[in-house]
């Protein structure tokens, strides 16, 4: 048997995803997937996740990206096209990858990210407050504000001035300023920073490179400035701009308070206004480089590149995605105070209004003292508004956001809530309270702060509870589009959504789980059902819980061991070398020495024993059994037993669930009754889409699993040209090794059986090993259980129950449909027919008809390779992965052949695939 050469391995993987975690840098490497063998756009771009599909949405992250553009979305009206300085950095994990094609997934990359995300980093040293800060980061502030060598003391008003030449700069669309370096040096280091005491660069001591020098310098001083890469403090970007104390709380599980003092609370925007222009100047000269104006180029040497590399940390890195966000979408409005002979209240209007002072005392040394306290007494000149630049934009996104989540009463309500959103841009005076019930209670979230300070660890789910008003911080974020990249947006979006729905707010109370669930109008928000939708990380159903009508729940599951503690350095992640190992194509073999029996094409249909056939699972109830005590602001669940009931200090119910389902076939008379307890915090990950050689025939011999032949010519065992066979997958490795098992089969096993009995104890005839004669692989544990959720199973009584296969986006659409690589026939003995009742035939061969190539106008439409049916069916496997405590991976069918679905698992270190039609 000849050994297979490099070209031939190539066409015979075509359009095979291939698994990557690689070094960027610093910090943890970055999990890719890749198509290194071919060069066709429609394979390169497939992808495991969807796409943005509004403007409004995009700072979701800090990674390059198309904005799938829904038709009823409003793009913004300018945006800077030319080239910019890209920062490097980006969250964790990656949230384009944070959903993926099959509804209530994520992707590849998330799924690796998960255990080194940006949450479970530990808190910023000294921020422990919105407010007040610890004494080192108010010593350390007296210090850089006393220097005479970094950076200047500012008043309000000069910072407001200041960002305002910056955005005139930044929108500029002729290049002259950036041409003269001398006029930046000069506005710089007379303005903001003090001059350097010490020449730089005797070549050119005004150039580009020293003021980035300059300015590097200030942002990276430790404990002094917000560090963004703390999810704690991206969503709380806004409350430090536009909240009130006590009225815009919020709880994440961190120790960060919220700080009732409204000096120190407005000490704190002063700096963080001072963060955003310094982020600003340093971001706008590196724009200049990055544009490539000749008189800025010729001027920069790669030692100056060394050195921003080495000194710009992440914490000035995203300072720089916050100036960037800053820029392109807020706007700074400088008008005149209404009466200049009185006090003019200090607020931030709309987005953000303060009034600012044209006098202000200085800080130095020992005298340092609060300088808000000598603005009191002070008459503002100018009002400095801050507010966003696309403000319609926004309001279509929040609708565009409604309407994917099917709203209750949008149609009625679209207008009110559109309307109540775009009132935010009226302007609030900032000392004006908001309204509510009760002006002298306690804090809303007593309770559930500070759950880092106890010992507990950090959460991959982090609770998110927060205070809504009809105008309040969190909804003036959105609307202004000042949003940072991560889970933050996803809270921004729902936040303003339940703000400006009046109704929404009356029903569901002044406090939101933002981390767990509501039921709304007949409707859940919180996970997938009958009439699933979901949209930037939140899903609708139509499936409410019994005895529950309205009201926050939270359902409360473990966390898996391994999940838990294979996090940070011990995470999956790092082992780069094992991810590539364990997912190649041509498994732990010699590349020169490969033979066609080295390969199989693996099924999920390879047990003895026919399943039954005609198999129906129905959805019954979600159920909870831990109710929660009511309180002014819920709901009470009435029939449920106290004993379980326990409640968050915000009056949001914590509930243990489980689902019910009936399962009948033709080979009982009566329906089967199932009920399953989600009791484990698991993941579910979309197989990645594969496009599989449209030139490739399978053939298996009854005696062996294995291939005999491989003809790479394109020509039939009579040198005749063969025709394009039908697509069936990708061939797998013997180093792979899988057992299948039928759902079915599956649900009648012991309560007490674990993942491992399945793999080890499962009988000779049912393993799927690819053991060949070259090695003995027999004794090899199986790696991986297939659980078969399309043999036998009969579609719906309803004809139009949904998939929970996402709409495919427009990089995923392409996948296994044929392609234009080289033939690659491959050749073997007549195969043993496998018992299915899905189909019948008479052919000697099995096989999968590939979807109709698409004409333009077919392609133009949101399409998706499954048939719309076996939601229930998916509901329960996912139910009882849940009630395991497995992460799984959804390989559907027409998307993705189950050889790549098993790399992908030995990429994650996953054991379960969930093989679905």
């Amino acid at each position: 048997m000849a050994t297979l050469n490099e070209a031939e391995i190539d066409k015979l993987f075509s359009g095979a995803p291939q698994f990557f975690a690689r070094s960027h840098g610093s910090g943890a490497p970055h999990p890719s997937v890749a198509f290194p063998l071919n060069e066709e756009l429609t394979i390169r771009d497939l992808t495991d996740h969807a796409q943005i599909e509004d403007d409004a949405w995009g700072c979701v992250t800090a990674v390059p990206r198309l904005i799938q553009r829904d038709p009823s979305s409003l793009p913004s009206p300018t945006s800077k096209t030319r080239p910019h300085f890209n920062s490097r950095c980006r969250e964790r994990p990656g949230m384009l990858s944070m959903q993926g094609l099959e509804k209530g997934t994520i992707g590849y990359q998330a799924a690796l990210e998960l255990s080194v995300s940006d949450v479970l980093q530990e808190e910023q040293y000294g921020f422990h407050s919105i407010g007040s800060k610890a004494p080192v980061i108010i010593e350390q502030r007296q210090r850089l504000i006393a220097s005479k060598d970094t950076l200047r003391h500012l008043e309000d008003a000069s910072i407001m001035e200041q960002l305002l030449r910056v955005e005139q700069r930044y929108y500029s669309m002729h290049v002259l300023w950036r041409n003269r370096p001398q006029e930046l040096y000069n506005d710089l280091f007379r303005k903001v920073l003090y001059p350097p005491t010490k020449v730089i660069d005797p070549k050119d001591p005004c150039g580009l490179a020293v003021q980035i020098h300059a300015l590097v310098k200030v942002l990276a001083a430790s404990n002094t400035w917000i560090d963004f890469s703390h999810v704690e403090w991206r969503i709380r970007l806004g409350q430090v701009l536009w909240g009130f104390p006590l009225d815009d709380e919020l709880s994440d599980g961190s120790s960060i308070h919220d700080g009732g003092d409204a000096q120190d609370r407005n000490e704190e925007r002063y700096w963080l206004l001072l963060q955003v222009l310094l982020a600003c100047e340093l971001l706008l000269r590196l724009d200049a480089i990055t544009e490539g104006d000749d008189l800025t180029t010729q001027t920069l040497k790669k030692s100056d590149v060394h050195k921003f590399e080495k000194e710009a940390n992440v914490s000035v890195r995203w300072s720089l995605i916050v100036a960037r966000s800053w820029l392109e979408n807020v706007t700074v409005v400088k008008t005149n105070a209404v009466s200049p002979g009185s006090l003019t209240p200090k607020g931030w209007l709309t987005s953000l209004t303060s009034k600012m002072n044209l006098k202000h005392e200085h800080m130095h040394g020992a005298h340092y003292t609060d300088h808000i306290q000598h603005r009191h007494s002070i008459t503002a000149e100018y009002i400095y508004t801050v507010k966003g630049r696309y403000p319609d934009r926004q309001a279509a996104g929040l609708l565009h956001f409604a309407r994917k989540l099917r709203w209750p009463d949008l149609e009625q309500s679209a207008t009110k809530v559109s309307k109540n959103a775009m009132a935010l841009s009226e302007g609030t005076s900032i000392n004006t309270p908001i309204s509510i019930s009760d002006t002298r209670r306690s804090s809303y979230f007593d309770g559930d702060q500070g759950s880092l300070s106890k010992g507990k660890p950090p959460a991959r789910r982090p609770m998110v509870n927060a205070a809504l008003h009809a105008s309040g911080w969190l909804s003036k974020s959105y609307m202004s589009g000042l949003m940072l990249p991560g889970e933050s947006v996803s809270h921004l979006l729902m936040s303003t959504l339940l703000e400006s729905d009046t109704e929404a707010i009356a029903k569901l109370g002044p406090t939101a789980n933002l981390g767990g669930g509501f039921v709304y109008n007949g409707k859940s928000f919180w996970t997938a059902g009958k009439g699933s939708a979901e949209c930037m990380g939140w899903i609708s159903s139509d499936v409410i819980p019994q005895r529950l009508d309205g009201g926050w729940v939270r359902i409360a599951v473990d966390s898996i061991r391994d999940d838990v503690t294979k996090t940070g350095r011990k995470a999956r992640i790092w082992g780069k070398t094992s991810i590539e190992r364990e997912s190649n194509v041509l498994g732990d073999a010699d590349p020169s020495d490969i033979l066609p029996a080295d390969f199989i094409i693996p099924h999920e249909a390879t047990y003895p024993n026919r399943p039954p056939s005609n198999i129906r699972i129905d959805f019954k109830s979600l159920d909870f059994h831990t109710p929660i005590s009511s309180s002014n602001t819920t709901p009470s669940i009435e029939g449920l037993e106290p004993s379980y009931a326990s409640i968050t200090a915000s009056g949001s119910r914590v509930c243990a669930a489980s689902v019910t389902f009936s399962m009948s076939h033709d080979a009982t008379d009566h329906d089967i009754d199932l009920n399953i307890s989600l009791q484990n915090d698991v993941y579910f990950v979309t197989a990645h889409p594969c496009a599989a050689s449209s030139h490739v025939k399978y053939l298996k011999s009854p005696s062996s699993p294995t291939i005999h032949q491989i003809d790479v010519g394109g020509r039939d065992f009579n040198g005749k040209p063969s025709s394009p066979a039908h697509i069936t997958g990708h061939p797998l490795h013997r180093f792979y090794t899988y057992t299948a098992i039928h759902l079915a089969d599956l649900l009648t096993r012991p309560a007490s059986t674990t993942l491992e009995d399945l793999l080890q104890n499962t009988r000779s005839h049912e393993r799927s090993s690819s053991a060949s004669s070259r090695g003995s692989f027999a004794n090899r544990p199986q790696r991986v259980l297939v659980i078969d959720c399309i043999t036998g199973f009969a579609p719906p009584r309803s004809p139009d129950m949904p998939s929970l296969s996402r709409m495919s986006s427009l990089s995923s659409s392409f996948a296994l449909e044929p392609t234009n690589t080289p033939p690659v026939q491959m050749s073997i003995p007549v195969p043993e027919r496998r018992p299915s009742t899905a189909r019948s035939s008479t052919s000697r061969f099995e096989r999968i008809d590939p979807p109709l190539s698409a004409t333009p106008e077919a392609q133009a439409q949101p399409k998706t390779w499954t048939r719309q049916f076996g939601s229930d069916l998916e509901i329960l496997v996912r139910a009882f992965c849940a009630e395991k405590g497995w992460n799984a991976i959804i390989s559907r069918r027409r998307r993705a052949c189950l050889a790549c679905a098993i790399r992908e698992a030995g990429a994650l270190g996953w054991r379960v695939i969930i093989r679905v039609d």
